[in-house]
């Protein structure tokens, strides 16, 4: 995860442009995405995650505040992921405002995800 990831779908009119982009935190353990994570860029999205998890130790961080939104597929990988760890959490920061309403609506007892708002 050293340089960014970029996926995308351009539909014209219809959907605008679709497009997700991950890279790893400089300063701590855990990556920044930026852009959407819809079902069109959710395998890429389940990729950084996948990797996030290889790598995690005790606190890994998703830096989100560069997100226009996150879908409920979206919100089920990082949930999927956070209750596969062995240990520790995840700390989520500046996620869009469905992110924590989802969390909240189908996982509220996931202890794993700590979410600090926008």
């Amino acid at each position: 995860m050293d340089a960014p990831l970029a996926v995308g779908d351009s539909d014209g009119a219809l959907s605008g442009t679709t497009e997700l982009e991950v890279s790893a935190l400089p300063d701590r353990p855990g990556l920044r995405a930026s852009g959407e994570i819809t079902a069109v860029t959710c395998s890429s999205w389940e990729d950084a995650l996948a990797e996030l998890a290889r790598c995690h130790t005790d606190v890994s961080y998703i830096e989100l505040s560069d997100v226009a939104y996150i879908d409920v597929s979206g919100a089920t990988a990082l949930a999927v992921t956070a209750m596969r760890l062995p240990a520790g959490r995840v700390v989520v920061e500046s996620p869009p405002p469905s992110l924590p309403r989802v969390l909240e609506m189908f996982w509220p007892n996931l202890n794993r995800i700590e979410v600090t708002p926008r």
